[in-house]
């Protein structure tokens, strides 16, 4: 069926090329800025279980600044990640705030995997000590490639170390970022050891258990919680999070959805006043970041809608200034 529209969309190769990392750091920072400087509550996000690793979520939400407003809708298979395809499918859905028009429709699978390291790099920007020259990165996915790109651009990394319940994974990894960083890349066959060696730690997994440690971690590193989006699978350990000074996206959604947070207050070992701030409010010095040079920062990255939202907004401002046509497609093309 030929459908036309008034609309954008942007394909996956189309966000890809739209999305620099430099430019969705610098949008994404701004959102969580003005999200924490509104203070409205937004919608949590809905996820529906559909079987055994198999989830559907909707995302909510309006942008303060540009404004507008729309949802990701999505789903996550991880089922398929075996047979090479993506876990995540989907669209992010952009609305104008004045006239109520779709303004774009992007894919969300691009989106997520660039604007989720782009906020891990600015919470690093803001919280990790500015002479940080080594990252590990827990995890051999989309996102551990899309991290180590991302934190390159607001640390001066000297080492990346990775490491993966898979080696060959890995490797794999490692071979593909070569030439793609200033960092020398090394694959860590040793957690612990990878832990232990780092300034700044990127947990990336889809482990349901810790893959980190508090015991391994130094004084001084900042770790992204990045792996685990919903309650259930924790990527940290108490003791980790029982250390650190704990900065999430947004208050709101770590009551609901930060795993390891809820754990630890499910067991009587921390209230909700351990959630020390939101990056915004780091951003907007209303909040303190990191106190000290000694001090274990750990920022826990559920994802906002209003990332994914100032995402898209970037994708469909660049399109235009370069003149793109991407309305007007049939149902397939616009895929």
């Amino acid at each position: 069926m030929s459908v036309t529209s008034a609309y954008a969309v942007y394909r996956a190769d189309e966000v890809r090329e739209l999305l620099d990392y430099d430019g969705c750091i610098d949008v994404v920072r701004a959102a969580m800025r003005a999200f924490s400087a509104d203070g409205t509550p937004q919608p949590l996000r809905e996820i529906i279980t559909l079987g055994a690793n198999r989830l559907f979520g909707l995302m909510p939400g309006a942008l303060v600044s540009p404004q507008g407003f729309g949802a990701k809708i999505l789903s996550v298979y991880a089922d398929r990640a075996d047979t090479g395809r993506s876990r995540h499918q989907g669209v992010v859905v952009l609305f104008d705030r004045d006239s109520g028009a779709v303004r774009c429709i992007a894919d969300a699978e691009e989106v997520t995997r660039i604007r989720t390291a782009a906020a891990s790099a600015v919470a690093t920007e803001a919280l990790a000590r500015t002479e940080s020259k080594t990252l590990a990165i827990f995890g051999c996915g989309v996102q551990a490639e899309a991290h180590v790109l991302a934190l390159s651009r607001v640390r001066a990394l000297e080492t990346i170390l990775v490491w993966g319940r898979s080696p060959e994974r890995a490797e794999r990894l490692v071979a593909n970022l070569q030439g793609r960083v200033g960092a020398s890349l090394q694959v860590c066959l040793d957690a612990q050891h990878a832990a232990e060696a780092a300034d700044i730690i990127c947990t990336v997994t889809s482990s349901p258990t810790p893959v980190l440690l508090g015991r391994w971690v130094r004084a001084g590193t900042h770790v992204n919680a990045v792996g685990s989006s919903h309650a259930g699978p924790v990527e940290i350990d108490t003791e980790l999070l029982l250390r650190s000074r704990y900065i999430v996206d947004s208050r709101r959604s770590a009551l609901a959805a930060a795993a390891e947070f809820l754990a630890a207050r499910a067991a009587g070992l921390i209230e909700e006043s351990a959630i020390a701030a939101e990056i915004g409010e780091v951003l907007n010095a209303t909040a303190p970041g990191r106190t000290a040079a000694q001090e274990v920062t750990l920022y826990k990255s559920l994802g906002h809608i209003v990332q994914d939202l100032a995402a898209a907004a970037y994708v469909h401002a660049k399109a235009s200034r370069r003149g793109m046509d991407v309305s007007g497609r049939t149902e397939a093309e616009g895929g």
